[in-house]
């Protein structure tokens, strides 16, 4: 039964050059897009109360607060439900923050990157780095107390200092969340037919351990391999996705998981504006397929795969179906109280043992 919502937005006033997520410049389309949002949401939500509501995108922070406020009284949403919105930082005005708190909105994601202004504009972002300060400053005066935002390491002239200083001015603001990111770059994206020189495998992978090593003695421990929090802050929207539960996706190009089966919505605008009740696929999961989601998200978490639930949905007894690959790269795994999680430098080369998971599910 979903526990969760995420609601895509897909406008934003302009396209960063490394982004390959479904986004449209039509802002006039905003209120359309609303009212066809509400019509999926009526024709797909079953009323179960919901822990988590995420509105991503996009630039969920260009929508009027009465619109927003359409869509949340829409849902059932549990007393302690967590609700997050994405913003830009040069979107924030204390104003727009205040409606927001008395929204309901208790979560905010702030799309920060790096306070490196001539990285900032190298990237297509809209805001500087002082615009990221005033946004949390002014989240933190209207009364939020669960603030998170986005750092990409890789990004083209980004050395491995010029990260650290990063960090060092993301601690001082007296945030709760951070979420990373090794840019890459898609084939839809700006850059994708004309790349520009970014730091090598080798040199992200040396970032990445360096933003494990600044974090943890800070107080912001890894819980998952992108995402790092304070105690008691901790993405539940997200843990969500990586238990492996099901959730509810709104929007277009939005994806959901219910029932069973996975599903996405059309990435085309104005085909989804037609007929927004159908999604564009559906795929009713096989238990293979099934095992290999809770292997692939449990080694995700820091927490790891958990054998006994794996026993209890499955059937297989997974040190003992996985011993070859257990044994194999032993040096990368821990064992814990409930089953075995990556250690940090199993992370950095997660993709390589999971490969042989995946490949020998069957």
């Amino acid at each position: 039964m979903p526990k969760s919502a995420y609601i895509h937005i897909p406008f934003c006033k302009s396209k960063c050059k490394y982004c390959s997520f479904v986004s449209f410049p039509s802002l006039e389309q905003i209120e359309e897009y609303i009212s066809a949002l509400l019509c999926e949401i009526n024709d797909v939500y079953r009323e179960e109360e919901l822990n988590t509501l995420y509105f991503g995108g996009g630039t969920p922070s260009l929508i009027r607060t009465k619109l927003l406020k359409r869509i949340i009284d829409r849902f059932n949403l549990a007393p302690d439900c967590e609700v997050t919105l994405e913003l830009n930082p040069d979107d924030v005005s204390l104003g727009y923050l205040r409606d927001l708190y008395r929204l309901g909105i208790n979560r905010l994601s702030i799309g920060s990157q790096t306070f490196d202004d001539e990285i900032l504009k190298l990237i297509g972002r809209r805001h500087g780095s002082q615009d990221i300060i005033k946004a949390v400053n002014f989240a933190k005066e209207t009364g939020f107390k669960n603030i998170s935002v986005d750092l990409i390491y890789g990004l083209p002239a980004q050395t491995i200092d010029g990260l650290k200083r990063d960090l060092e001015k993301f601690l001082r603001l007296g945030i709760q969340h951070i979420s990373t990111y090794g840019l890459k770059i898609e084939r839809d994206a700006i850059w994708g037919k004309n790349p520009p020189e970014v730091p090598d495998d080798d040199v992200q992978a040396d970032m990445y351990l360096e933003i494990n090593n600044f974090l943890e003695p800070e107080g912001f421990f890894r819980y998952e391999i992108s995402n790092f929090a304070l105690k008691g802050f901790k993405s539940g929207h997200n843990l969500n996705y990586w238990n492996n539960e099901e959730y509810y996706g709104f929007g277009v190009s939005a994806h959901g998981y219910i029932d069973g089966a996975r599903y996405s919505n059309e990435c085309d605008l104005n085909k989804y504006l037609l007929n927004p009740t159908k999604p564009l696929t559906f795929n009713l999961l096989t238990t293979e397929e099934k095992l290999e989601e809770e292997i692939f998200l449990g080694f995700r978490k820091t927490s790891g795969v958990n054998i006994k639930r794996i026993k209890e949905k499955f059937g297989i007894d997974f040190e003992a179906k996985y011993k070859g690959i257990i044994d194999k790269y032993s040096n990368y795994f821990e064992k814990t109280a409930e089953g075995y999680r990556l250690n940090l430098q199993g992370v950095l080369v997660s993709n390589l043992i999971l490969s042989e998971f995946l490949s020998d599910v069957t």
